[in-house]
């Protein structure tokens, strides 16, 4: 068993290299700073607060952080969201609440705010573990939208989580023809946010075209490999002038959309004013 736990352990520290802690509490963050000094021999950095925490992530580009759920200083919630908002490189990086009252609100909020694992206190060497070896092993797809930023939430908090797969959608890959529907679904609300939340609607909808071009290649459908080239061209050129007009983002996206189940286009995106990204 030991051997097996060093082995899992060599897999994971290419990816705990660079590991940001936010806790305004010395001793909680010396305590989870010790238990990562035995699994890695990376760098690690402490924050007090949230501002400190997110000039620390802009400066050192962490490849795994930990904040926790609230104290002096500290919201993590509002922390993680700041983070998957940013232009930050980490903007995507694993993410981990810790804190000792793991009440349901608080598990949803963090799920909510694009955190890809809780960690209860008390933890134990083992559980830290799991929770590792479930953001840097076990992966999951990465959601771009405008409401929701992070990791897919169907699988949060998979560290406590060690039988079998329950539901249909619990598999390792989205099949092709729902990841399609899926990231339409998801375009269709970005274009509806360009004129309220224009940088991240453009961020939400060209990670939808990547999916989607991504997705159509594999199902070998030329028309929507064409379609989508067509927007992405569309969309780099609106990024580089800096200006997204939601009129021409509708009559843009309308092929694309139009590929939607009939009861998913009932509510027409809107198409008034020119807004600066």
């Amino acid at each position: 068993m030991f051997n097996e736990e060093n082995k899992l352990i060599q897999r994971m520290v290419p990816m705990l290299q660079r590991v940001l802690i936010v806790d305004p509490a010395p001793a909680s963050a010396r305590l989870l700073a010790d238990l990562m000094r035995n699994i890695s021999a990376g760098k690690l950095w402490n924050a007090p607060s949230n501002r400190k925490g997110l000039e620390a992530a802009e400066q050192v580009n962490p490849q795994l952080l930990f904040v926790e759920l609230s104290g002096d200083n500290v919201d993590g919630v509002d922390f993680a969201r700041r983070v998957r908002r940013s232009e930050m490189n980490c903007r995507q990086a694993p993410i981990v609440m810790v804190t000792a009252t793991a009440t349901a609100a608080a598990i949803l909020g963090a799920r909510d705010a694009g955190v890809h694992e809780f960690l209860r206190k008390p933890y134990t060497a083992k559980d830290l573990l799991r929770r590792l070896e479930a953001v840097t092993l076990r992966p999951r797809d990465w959601v771009e939208a405008v409401d929701y930023i992070g990791p897919d939430r169907r699988r949060f908090n998979s560290g406590d989580y060690t039988g079998k797969l329950k539901r249909r959608s619990d598999v390792k890959t989205t099949p092709d023809a729902a990841r399609i529907t899926q990231a339409l679904k998801i375009l269709k609300s970005a274009v509806s946010a360009v004129a309220t939340d224009p940088k991240q609607a453009l961020r939400s909808m060209q990670a939808q075209g990547a999916d989607l071009q991504k997705a159509a290649v594999a199902v070998g459908d030329l028309k929507l490999v064409t379609m989508v080239a067509d927007f992405q061209r569309y969309l780099a050129g609106a990024a580089d002038r800096g200006v997204l007009i939601p009129e021409d983002v509708v009559r843009n996206a309308a092929p694309l959309l139009a590929l939607l189940p009939s009861d998913e286009l009932s509510r027409k995106p809107s198409d008034r004013a020119v807004v600066s990204i």
